[in-house]
């Protein structure tokens, strides 16, 4: 039985657009494929998302594939593969990072996050909670420890200041803050 010139006993090479096995790229489909694995579960470990991982891996191929990455031999396969896969996995990354949401603390792409220096709004809401509180707690002392806690505390006023206000001297200044600390943590 005689076989032709074009008859293949091999299986036959994909045909995709802007690959050709051999060509400038050196690199035929086959080999290529044979490192999917490694690619697939390097990705998955990276981005702990399996559908993410394999469009990434796809992305690769698809590069390769259409001629925007050519392999010159100056390194192993797999190791030039792998090189574009941190490449893509980064342009997923971004892409993912533009929609995902600030709120999800627990998400998997908790790293992402950003910290804002403002509070939230419940933060908020508790201070004022809190300092309401605090304000109530300080209009409920003696006036005599209001007064002196009020100027030199919350005021802010200089120790001569409040005694020569209060007709009162340094020491009896700072056993009245020392009182009204005393009230306000009790």
């Amino acid at each position: 039985m005689q076989t032709s010139a074009t008859d293949h006993s091999t299986p036959a090479q994909p045909r995709l657009r802007g690959f050709t096995p051999g060509a400038s790229n050196g690199v035929s489909w086959n080999e290529m494929i044979c490192h999917r694995p490694y690619l697939v579960r390097f990705a998955q470990r990276k981005l702990r998302d399996a559908a993410l991982a394999e469009d990434a891996v796809q992305d690769v191929f698809e590069a390769v594939l259409s001629g925007r990455a050519s392999f010159e031999g100056r390194s192993a396969l797999r190791s030039w593969l792998t090189a574009i896969l941190k490449h893509k996995i980064v342009d997923v990354l971004r892409r993912h990072a533009r929609f995902e949401s600030l709120d999800d603390e627990t998400g998997e792409h908790a790293a992402l996050d950003v910290a804002c220096p403002q509070p939230r709004p419940d933060e908020v809401t508790e201070q004022r909670i809190l300092l309401a509180r605090a304000l109530a707690r300080i209009e409920a002392l003696p006036p005599g420890l209001r007064e002196t806690f009020r100027m030199r505390v919350l005021e802010e006023q200089s120790t001569v200041s409040v005694c020569r206000a209060l007709g009162i001297s340094e020491d009896n200044l700072f056993v009245r803050l020392h009182r009204a600390r005393k009230h306000l943590l009790s």
